[in-house]
């Protein structure tokens, strides 16, 4: 048997309206998926019908109840970085439900509610009604935390705990400065660095302090208003989520021996400007990660870890998401909702 995957590289009929009883035409099973043919702006985004895919070996069948988005996939929906060119079905963050297991998958049975980030780049498709994955990519999600909260956590929260912790160890007692701290990664980073024992300073723009202190940052700079490197405050760690000039510039406010892990690569001048201050500067590219996975679930169901969704659209409205992520003034994540 063809298996049928998710981005819609075998094929499929466009269309907004999915048969009634989820089949084409031969039987085989559909879904709808929000689908692009060319590379552009939101509106290349379109409700599709395509061949519902089935799981491989090690992976699980995921019945999509809501998907978070993420600036990467509005880069990945304009430009062509790590994926090849359309037919696309984007998106990586998932929670849903299992609902088949291929061979040789022992962590979950059909039935088990789930939430996990899809192998980024090339594992992509779940703004979709189905998707497949590496069952170590997912965990069970947290009970008491329904779907949209759970779909909102994964890329941003992995990637913020991949970024503290497992590069930059951070520690009870440090500093540690979170650029763009209010976003999808920073507001996520903010309670992770807070439940490790640090002290948080979180760039924002003024209106947005308020929420920063509520989710525990001890301090706040207004990007807008005031630079912040003009400070005598030393970090252990910075983490930036912006790139470019602000990697090098991050530099000057570490003590010797901190590191500024990037989400994004910094200028031509970052990585002389570390090496001189004698500290690391690293660019972090987010891994699925099943035991990741599980320490997030651990904090939300301690109560130390949640998710702010500033905005749920129906998985037909993609694109008018997409186009309000785009605008950068997001508080959180927005997410996309699917049953």
């Amino acid at each position: 048997m063809v298996r049928a995957r998710a981005d819609g590289q075998h094929g499929g009929m466009t269309s907004t309206d999915t048969p009634a009883n989820g089949a084409s035409p031969h039987g085989a099973p559909t879904m709808l998926a929000l689908h692009q043919t060319a590379l552009g702006g939101p509106e290349v985004l379109r409700p599709t019908e395509l061949p519902r895919p089935a799981p491989g070996p090690g992976e699980i069948l995921v019945a999509v109840h809501a998907a978070g988005l993420n600036p990467t996939d509005f880069k990945h929906r304009a430009l062509k970085i790590f994926l090849p060119p359309p037919p696309l079905t984007l998106g990586w963050d998932v929670s849903g439900t299992v609902v088949e297991t291929g061979f040789g998958v022992t962590l979950f049975r059909p039935g088990d509610e789930v939430f996990g980030m899809l192998p980024y780049p090339h594992g992509h498709g779940s703004h979709a009604e189905y998707v497949t994955g590496p069952a170590r990519a997912f965990a069970a999600k947290p009970a008491g935390t329904d779907h949209v909260q759970a779909a909102a956590l994964p890329l941003a929260a992995l990637t913020a705990w991949q970024a503290l912790v497992d590069t930059a160890g951070l520690r009870a007692g440090q500093r540690v400065l979170i650029h763009a701290a209010a976003g999808g990664v920073g507001h996520l980073a903010v309670q992770i660095a807070k439940e490790r024992g640090a002290h948080v300073t979180g760039t924002a723009s003024a209106p947005k302090h308020a929420f920063l202190r509520e989710l525990g940052a001890d301090a706040c700079v207004d990007y807008r208003s005031a630079d912040f490197t003009d400070t005598e405050e030393r970090y252990d760690v910075v983490l930036d989520t912006l790139g470019g000039e602000t990697a090098t510039r991050s530099v000057d406010v570490l003590r010797p021996g901190g590191i500024v892990v990037s989400l994004l690569p910094g200028d031509a001048h970052t990585g002389a400007a570390a090496e001189r201050a004698g500290v690391r500067a690293v660019v972090l590219l987010v891994e699925h990660d099943h035991a990741g996975m599980r320490a997030i679930a651990d904090l939300v169901e301690r109560g130390s870890l949640r998710a702010h969704v500033s905005g749920t659209f129906p998985l037909a409205e993609g694109a008018r998401a997409h186009a309000e992520g785009e605008t950068g003034r997001t508080t959180g994540k927005l997410v996309l909702t699917v049953r």
